[in-house]
């Protein structure tokens, strides 16, 4: 085996772990607010194809990544008001900003379709430390997003376990009820964290077109890795760090398939792609299931709508 070209795959499975670990880690926050967003791909497409339309009229890439966060923050937003003020159903919900997401991202990405990106993100410079054996390359030349995205799940522990809103969170997603009784303001954190979750998936698009392949394609771009994101959390157990962890596991393993067929080793490519979808099923399967979902460390009441009038 080349060690060469085995750290270059630890390396690249980092990068590729990146946007499924933003994504995930933003449906995290909303889900421990007790609403499941479904709709995560259609809002990661909206970052992208916004990111790239951005980056390629200004040139900015972190104008480009801002403006692709809020636009996913911005169908997020419409999510809210659906199931948190209208109460609709949030899988219904979820799986309609999916393809709303996806067909607003494919006639705005018409004209960019196939087009390069002129810039992306750089690796930062660590000196010597990039110079050491195996870890140098895969821990100290990667680029800025990537280890931004390790502070965020380490930010979001801190939050949910030593903060006094990540307690009300936590509350909220176990009992909206007792929370409200105790004066937490349920309606206000679940709107905040879903926003928040969809700012996260849109900031996940916007890297895969600014870090990752600098390019737009409604069919390539994103590849079912909204889904890998929703199945992750669960496989997870809601737990920031397992999912920066599992990001990087999927992140090996998309990158895996390359690296046999590149050593010569007949794996079929198509056994790989059906990953999401499988995944997608068992999130289903587990989020329909109320024994299962207490098993898996399932936040209470993620699913249901709250109305004060029934305490």
């Amino acid at each position: 085996m080349n060690d060469g070209a085995f750290v270059a795959l630890l390396a690249a499975s980092v990068v590729a772990g990146v946007p499924i670990a933003l994504a995930a880690l933003g449906e995290l926050l909303a889900e421990r607010s007790g609403v499941l967003n479904l709709g995560v791909e259609g809002m990661m497409l909206i970052g992208a194809v916004v990111a790239f339309q951005v980056g390629n009229s200004s040139g900015s890439l972190w104008l480009s990544l801002v403006v692709g966060a809020l636009a996913g923050g911005a169908l997020a937003l419409v999510h809210a008001v659906l199931t948190v003020t209208l109460r609709a159903s949030q899988i219904v919900s979820g799986l309609s900003l999916t393809i709303f997401g996806t067909g607003l991202a494919t006639f705005v990405g018409k004209s960019i379709e196939g087009l390069p990106l002129a810039t992306d993100f750089r690796a930062v410079a660590w000196g010597p430390l990039a110079d050491l054996p195996v870890v140098g390359p895969v821990l100290f030349e990667q680029d800025p997003i990537v280890y931004a995205t390790v502070v965020l799940a380490v930010a979001i522990t801190w939050y949910l376990r030593r903060t006094r809103a990540g307690l009300s969170l936590r509350s909220v997603g176990e009992s909206p009820a007792t929370a409200d009784s105790m004066g937490i303001a349920v309606a206000r954190l679940r709107y905040l964290h879903v926003v928040i979750g969809g700012v996260l998936a849109g900031a996940a698009g916007a890297y895969l077109v600014l870090g990752q392949v600098p390019s737009w394609s409604q069919d390539g771009t994103t590849s079912g890795l909204g889904w890998i994101a929703l199945a992750l959390v669960v496989f997870a157990s809601w737990e920031p760090m397992r999912v920066l962890l599992g990001a990087f596991l999927f992140g090996f393993s998309r990158q895996l398939n390359f690296y046999l067929q590149a050593k010569g080793v007949d794996v079929p490519a198509e056994l790989l792609s059906m990953l999401p979808y499988l995944l997608t099923i068992a999130v289903l399967v587990v989020w329909g299931s109320r024994d299962l979902r207490r098993r898996v460390g399932a936040p209470a009441a993620l699913g249901l709508p709250y109305v004060r009038d029934e305490r």
